[in-house]
């Protein structure tokens, strides 16, 4: 039987990132066969995975990636937020936006991407890192964007690391203009629409439902002012503006100064970078938006222990 050593334990680990003792017993269990020990500790990593799988995960990061005139996004969920200041995670999620922005944004093809320097794909490796963490961990969701002329600019907002926070948005702008002074807007741009969260770029994207509830309501209420109906008409016309600047990009007030219109900023960008601009896209993910989290009721699971 090979000698397990302490340096082939400390191979291993680095490997595989598993604990110390794990690692010894893999050895040990395929006499001191380096590759066998990554394989054997992958499949107990599948098992630890398996027992975790059902628990919610709601916390995490978002990663961005930007490179020129393309961006993607990812959001990768764990059990807790003390994950999302885990070293080996972060490297994760930086490493699985790369991959993402090299695959357009595809989850599918993310997760089955070789991820760098392991042997294993991007799935493989997360199963790896759970059963290393010990938390429930999940790739959730990626999208991405591109201009054929222009920049796309990554920001992300409550960032623990470069490019990895609770809020990633993605802001595509086309241009001929100076890439540079492009980039220095766009990022205005997306700091905006991390802080307003918007619905939609234009009035004709927005979602046709959230329209007819949001004249449903404003009917109701103007209908309760007992005024004509050609009157009740025209205040819920002008309600259904408001509500369009509140909830449209390009009609919402820029954050910047709190009173030009969105629109009207991207129209008077031209002077400064020297050609029309046009605002193409954006993206905004919020960690754990969607999640239904779990509300416990720390007396019952007290009380629910003490039964078993």
């Amino acid at each position: 039987m090979a000698e397990i050593t302490a340096a082939l334990v400390k191979e291993l680990r680095e490997k595989t990132g598993a604990g110390m003792m794990d690692c010894k017993k893999a050895l040990n269990e395929v006499q001191g066969d380096l590759e066998k020990a990554v394989d054997w500790l992958r499949t107990k990593g599948l098992s630890a995975a398996s027992k975790k799988a059902g628990r919610i995960a709601a916390e995490g990061l978002v990663g961005v990636a930007a490179n020129g005139t393309k961006g993607a996004v990812i959001e990768v969920n764990a059990e807790t937020d003390f994950v999302g200041r885990n070293e080996q995670f972060q490297k994760f999620v930086a490493t699985a936006a790369k991959l993402a922005l090299d695959n357009g944004g595809d989850l599918e093809k993310v997760a089955a991407t070789a991820y760098p320097g392991t042997g294993r794909d991007v799935k493989g490796e997360l199963t790896n890192l759970i059963a290393t963490i010990g938390e429930n961990m999940s790739l959730r969701r990626s999208a991405a964007l591109a201009v054929s002329d222009g920049v796309v600019v990554a920001y992300t907002h409550n960032a623990v690391a470069p490019d990895l926070g609770k809020i990633g948005v993605l802001v595509a702008l086309e241009s001929t203009g100076d890439k540079t002074k492009l980039a220095a807007l766009g990022k205005q741009f997306a700091m905006h629409v991390a802080a307003t969260s918007p619905q939609a770029l234009t009035v004709a994207e927005l979602d046709p439902a959230a329209i007819e509830r949001e004249r449903a309501v404003l009917a109701e209420k103007a209908g309760q002012t007992g005024k004509a109906a050609d009157i009740v008409a025209k205040m819920v016309e002008g309600g259904l503006r408001k509500f369009h600047q509140e909830v449209v990009l390009l009609e919402q007030a820029f954050v910047m100064d709190g009173k030009t219109k969105v629109s009207k900023v991207v129209e008077e960008a031209a002077k400064q970078v020297g050609a029309p601009v046009r605002l193409a896209g954006y993206l905004r993910f919020a960690l754990g938006e969607g999640i239904e989290k779990k509300s416990e009721d720390f007396a019952a699971e007290v009380a629910a222990q003490l039964k078993k």
